[in-house]
């Protein structure tokens, strides 16, 4: 976020706190954090001043909150309409448990959430730029081994960490203030995705947040994974029951998810299907577990 935070004040913010906040007397110099970021970075375009420097914390917090929220309504909204456009089976629509209105109060759960969500994940961003994560920017600081081999870790490491955080929702004694207003979506559809309760959605993401404080991840990697999670949980949510395929008995992919959604205790797995293997709650995927067959039944 160090590096989006940088650019949006290059190419955005520093005018608009230019003209928000003017300066006033002798302007506050910046951190050594941004003079770190600055050198890294061919400069792209003059700075305005503003009496609040990049690295006043509160205009930092403000920028964060202003650039979380843009940039998570971009994410969902451009990756779930082209799911829903071109993966998603439409047909699904007439599954009768479908509700009527779903995509709607998909979309209208998933703004709410939103809000929130990004508050309670400031705390990591503001941290991360303030340059307490382990981000790196030099691949020869670790070497090319481990930056390939810090994408299946990463991978690994949120699997498992999401599959508890996923399953203690489940527990009887929290499922039905945080997660069961997810489970409304039986037949979900991508726009799913994103619709929790906020904290379900926050503590779901909370491993991808704690990767980087615990362990090296280069920055750009890292902003490229972040995307990448975003949109497999699209992916994962297009109720897709396609089965068969080579991986299928590794990747916890669209058919495993749309079985967890319909049978609740199977499946808490995000991208592998091991953890939930080991957890004695995985359901292989098979073509006669199909929603689409109930449609195709009551047609």
């Amino acid at each position: 976020m160090d590096i989006v935070l940088y650019l949006a004040d290059e190419y955005v913010l520093d005018s608009v706190w230019a003209h928000l906040v003017p300066p006033h007397g002798s302007v506050m110099p910046s951190s050594s954090r941004f003079q770190q970021l600055s050198s890294n970075f061919t400069t792209i375009a003059s700075s305005p001043q503003s009496a609040w420097p990049r690295d006043y914390f509160f205009r930092q917090i403000l920028s964060l909150s202003v650039i979380t929220l843009i940039g998570i309504h971009l994410l969902y909204f451009v990756f779930a309409g082209l799911s829903y456009k071109f993966i998603f089976n439409h047909d699904m629509m007439r599954h009768p448990r479908f509700l009527q209105n779903q995509i709607k109060l998909e979309i209208q759960t998933s703004l709410k959430a939103f809000p929130m969500m990004t508050l309670l994940t400031l705390p990591w961003f503001q941290a991360e730029v303030m340059g307490y994560s382990r981000l790196y920017d030099n691949v020869d600081q670790y070497g090319w081994t481990y930056l390939v081999l810090s994408v299946p870790f990463f991978l690994l490491f949120t699997d498992y960490a999401i599959y508890w955080v996923h399953r203690i929702l489940h527990h009887p004694s929290i499922y039905k203030t945080f997660h069961k207003p997810h489970h409304k979506w039986i037949i979900p559809t991508p726009f799913a995705s994103h619709a929790f309760h906020p904290v379900d959605g926050y503590l779901q993401s909370v491993p991808y947040h704690l990767f980087i404080f615990l362990f090296p991840l280069h920055r750009y990697l890292y902003l490229g994974l972040f995307v990448f999670v975003n949109f497999w949980s699209i992916l994962i949510h297009d109720s897709d029951m396609i089965t068969g395929h080579p991986l299928e008995s590794v990747i916890n992919g669209p058919a495993h998810h749309t079985l967890h959604h319909l049978y609740f205790t199977v499946n808490y797995g995000q991208y592998f299907t091991w953890a939930d293997r080991v957890g004695g709650s995985y359901r292989q995927p098979e073509s006669s577990l199909d929603p689409l067959l109930e449609v195709k039944k009551a047609s």
